[in-house]
């Protein structure tokens, strides 16, 4: 059976016909450098024909979603709940997920500045490094038993029920690590930007899915040599930054052979980011809603939409 049967597929020049109304500010090449990630390329083009079209199919789901709202507090006759909408962000390491979250945190503030947006990444409830030693699993950090999914889930019945302020883990890219004793926070958002790669797994031990939470959801592909490539750039820019900086994870491949620091990132690529995207984070792309595909250049040249 195809596994794309439940979408409707769409190349850059028919999704550009559904960009509905235009958001209120244009965005910059300089904003879009702030934005990307290492390594990560966007364009101002991308934000015309892509991410404009996405605006405005999230502009609708929103809508539907305050509807509901209001007609189920109608049915139970009491007040509407302020819950905000939800949306995850999935997808493989160095795939540009961050990219996508923080550019459309920028398109939906600007679009709605009666609502506050915030933007949030499940990495901070991965277990500590010293946790996942003492478990014999820190090789398999990324994997699904290396998050504290009952912490996560938790974060999101808070986040659901609008409490405030609801506290996270904080996670420093830095050291590569959770940071102990210190937590970020968000306050009764309107709308809520997640992005994992675990944010549309399945976990065996758990009824409730991550998932069940979101209100619409993305998953970014791209073949899997070119992630690969990706992931290897990424690398390399990352030492190349880490030469003076003693606190970085990445300071002693920095100073050492680059040759040995290219094989382990290769190995690493290999045992456990290409086993991870093929064996938990592929097979969970048919649940997102929307799914924007890059080519090898970055550029996203297909749309998926979920038919029903």
């Amino acid at each position: 059976m195809n596994e794309m049967i439940n979408y409707d597929e769409f190349n850059r020049q028919e999704w550009q016909e559904f960009h509905g109304v235009k958001s209120p500010t244009a965005i910059t090449d300089a904003e879009l450098k702030q934005l990307k990630s290492l390594d990560d390329e966007i364009s101002v083009e991308d934000v015309r024909v892509i991410y404009a079209p996405i605006r405005h199919l999230l502009h609708i789901f929103m809508h539907r979603f305050k509807d509901m709202q209001k007609s189920k507090a109608h049915f139970l006759n009491k007040p509407p709940h302020n819950s905000p909408f939800v949306i995850g962000i999935s997808g493989s390491v160095a795939v540009g997920k961050s990219t996508t979250a923080r550019l459309l945190k920028l398109m939906l503030t600007r679009a709605y500045p009666q609502y506050k947006v915030e933007q949030i990444t499940t990495d901070g409830f991965l277990y500590s490094n010293a946790d996942l030693e003492a478990k014999g699993i820190l090789e398999k950090k990324g994997f699904p038993e290396s998050y504290d999914m009952g912490k996560l889930l938790e974060f999101l019945s808070e986040v659901k029920e609008n409490k405030a302020p609801v506290k996270y883990p904080k996670y420093s890219h830095q050291i590569y690590d959770v940071v102990k004793d210190e937590h970020n926070q968000i306050n009764q958002p309107d709308i809520l930007i997640i992005e994992g790669i675990n944010t549309l797994q399945l976990p065996k031990s758990q009824r409730v899915y991550v998932s069940d939470f979101f209100d619409f959801s993305i998953y970014i592909d791209a073949e899997t040599d070119d992630i690969k490539n990706w992931f290897m750039q990424r690398f390399e820019t990352l030492l190349d930054s880490a030469f003076t900086d003693e606190t970085s994870y990445y300071h002693k491949w920095a100073l050492g052979s680059r040759k040995a620091a290219l094989k382990m990132a290769d190995e690493t690529w290999e045992q456990v980011n290409y086993k991870n995207l093929v064996e938990y984070i592929e097979p969970t792309k048919n649940r997102a809603d929307l799914i924007l595909h890059k080519a090898s250049d970055h550029l996203i040249d297909k749309i998926y939409l979920r038919k029903y």
